[in-house]
Order: structure tokens, then sequence, then C-alpha cells
């Protein structure tokens, strides 16, 4: 598995980026003459080497403005102002582990962490794990997070797309058919039985986005890009025949946080 398009879509992301500090500083500025607290939940969003340029802002952004629970979000990693840590994580509604680079590469940086986070979601915190974050919840590499495992979704047997480029795929989220921003991302492998909300799967009937519970806590994981904006995908010019909406998105974070029943 690699995120081959990163390198490429680092600058159209610092224009990205270079707006959303600009909402930060007026958003800062505000609440210097507000003394009204901010109740939202918090959702801590890795940032770091296991991470691609963007990514992590991306999905920042997502659980900002997800208008049925809106979270505060503050980055954490080795060189955040927030450390990856249990005491850090017991704060937090939400983990989030976006999307980066390979699988290996990923491994290396976030083994360390991998008792951290199993922790933090078997006691009841919520992961979600965007592309590379949901092959990190896998078992071969990774957090065992999932019934399964997870497949490199370009080998899967009939997958729509064979390149390990940026590219769109097709979908069906909850029976509806919707196009995706993909970067050689996972599909899940559940074993029999598993307890698991399957919210979408691709043209092939591999799962492509699932919750399922872990301990006391829940994990949710996509292969595609919920989270995607317009840069990503006017930077390698695949239109997304839906047009690009954050609905998706929503409903993944808020399918995690409030799951209901489960289907396989």
């Amino acid at each position: 598995m690699t995120c081959t398009e990163c390198g490429r879509r680092a600058v159209s992301r610092r224009r990205f980026l270079a707006g959303a500090g600009a909402v930060g500083i007026a958003a800062g500025l505000a609440a210097c003459g507000s003394e009204v607290p901010d109740n939202r939940p918090l959702a801590l969003v890795y940032r770091g080497k296991a991470s691609c340029a963007g990514c992590a802002e991306t999905v920042a952004t997502l659980l900002q403005n997800n208008p049925v629970t809106p979270f505060r979000t503050a980055y954490c990693g080795p060189n955040e102002k927030v450390p990856l840590t249990a005491a850090e994580l017991a704060k937090a509604m939400v983990y989030a582990q976006p999307g980066g680079g390979t699988l290996d590469d990923g491994w290396r940086q976030m083994r360390a962490y991998a008792d951290v986070i199993t922790g933090y979601v078997r006691g009841g915190g919520h992961y979600l794990g965007f592309c590379l974050g949901g092959y990190l919840a896998g078992a071969t590499p990774g957090f065992k997070l999932l019934p399964g495992d997870t497949a490199q979704y370009v080998s899967t047997e009939d997958a729509d797309t064979r390149t390990t480029r940026d590219t769109v795929v097709e979908v069906s989220w909850r029976g509806q058919q919707r196009h995706m921003f993909f970067q050689d991302g996972p599909a899940f492998v559940l074993d029999p039985g598993a307890a698991a909300t399957v919210l979408a799967r691709y043209t092939n009937g591999s799962v492509a986005a699932l919750v399922t519970p872990y301990g006391k806590g829940q994990v949710g994981v996509v292969g595609p890009h919920p989270e995607a904006t317009s840069s990503w995908y006017s930077d390698v010019r695949r239109p997304n025949p839906d047009g690009i909406q954050p609905d998706l998105g929503y409903d993944f974070v808020q399918s995690t946080i409030q799951p209901a029943s489960t289907t396989k």
C-alpha cells in the first residue's frame, strides 16, 4: 500500500492549510473576547511522519464541521504540543488516524503507540481510521482493532481499479451509488459472524467502510477518503461525478460515535 501522490498535492494542501490557519486565527481572536467555554467534545488527530501533507488537517476540518456532533480538535504526535499518550487520549472522545504513506513505514512510526491506542479504544474511546489509518487498524501489521484484517483493494478480485495512483472509485454507501477519492486504500476482510456495521462496499463487494465494537469502544475505518476536498480532485484532474460533498464523512464519523445495530 502506498500513497504515491502525497508529494504532488503538497502545494495545493499548503493553500488549504493557509486558509485553515486564517480561520483558526480568526476563531482564536474571537475566543479572546469571549468567556463562553467551548463545550464541544475533543477529537485528537495524529499528525506526524505516519501522515501525509494536509491529511491530518483535512480530517480535523471534517470533524470540526460535523453538523450533528461538531468537535474541537487538537493534533497529537511526537512533534506536537499534545503527545500521543494514554493521559491525553483519556480527554478525547475521538482519536483519528489520517492517511499517510506505506503501511510498513506507517507501522514503523506507530508501533510504539499500539498499546496506548488499543487501550484507549478498549476503555471506551472511538478510533477513526482513514486509508492508512484503516490499514493500521488491521493485524498484519497493525493495532488489531478489527474482527478480521485488511487487504489492498486494488489487488482484490474484480477490483474496478488496479492503479496505486490517486483516482476516484465507485462505492455503494448504505445502498446508494457514490464516488470517492481513493489512494490505494484498504478493503476490509471480516471474520465469519463478526459484529460490524458495513457502511460501504466497493463495486466487487469488498467492504470499503465499517464500524465495529472493540472492548467498550468503537472503531470506524474507511478505505477511500470521505474527507477529500476540491483541491484533492483538482490536483489529479479527476472529477467526482457526484460533486464534492462532505456527507459521507459526516455519516462515517457519526456512525462511529453513535453506532446503530450491526450488520454483516
